[in-house]
């Protein structure tokens, strides 16, 4: 459990010090990269626009099942326990940020790609190696 709550906790404390630090900046610092603050009302992609609730909802349901099957989780490799961890500090940021904000602070923009954060990219790390786990390790 130790293990666990140290990258999540490392991950949650990066992200909310990272997206109250580049709070209303704007800093370009390539042709295809730059810190560009917004708030997000919706989830990826700025799809589902006003689903707050929903996505308070599946935040909360995911840490619970995170909590309810790490026994599981702990008997397995230290790859998945770091993917289990990125996925809860991740799910755990923007959290925070629909609860006390009504939105999600994004600020990595790529140009070809929609702006996002820390925790959304760490959840998206922990969901890839959670599925390679799950589909090629047994």
């Amino acid at each position: 459990m130790k293990k666990l709550l140290t990258i999540s906790l490392s991950v949650l404390l990066l992200d909310q010090l990272t997206k109250y630090f580049f709070k209303n900046k704007l800093i370009s610092i390539t042709s295809f990269f730059r810190i560009g603050y917004v708030e997000n009302t919706g989830a990826a992609f700025g799809i589902l626009k006003g689903f707050k609730i929903l996505f308070i909802l599946v935040a909360l349901a995911v840490i619970f099942f995170i909590f309810k099957y790490y026994d599981d989780i702990k008997k397995e490799k230290p790859g998945l326990r770091l993917a289990i961890g990125l996925l809860l500090g991740g799910v755990a940021g923007n959290l925070i940020d629909r609860v006390f904000l009504g939105f999600v602070r994004d600020f990595l923009d790529f140009s070809f790609w929609p702006t996002f954060n820390v925790a959304d990219a760490c959840s998206t790390v922990g969901v890839v190696i959670l599925t390679y786990h799950i589909l090629f390790k047994k």
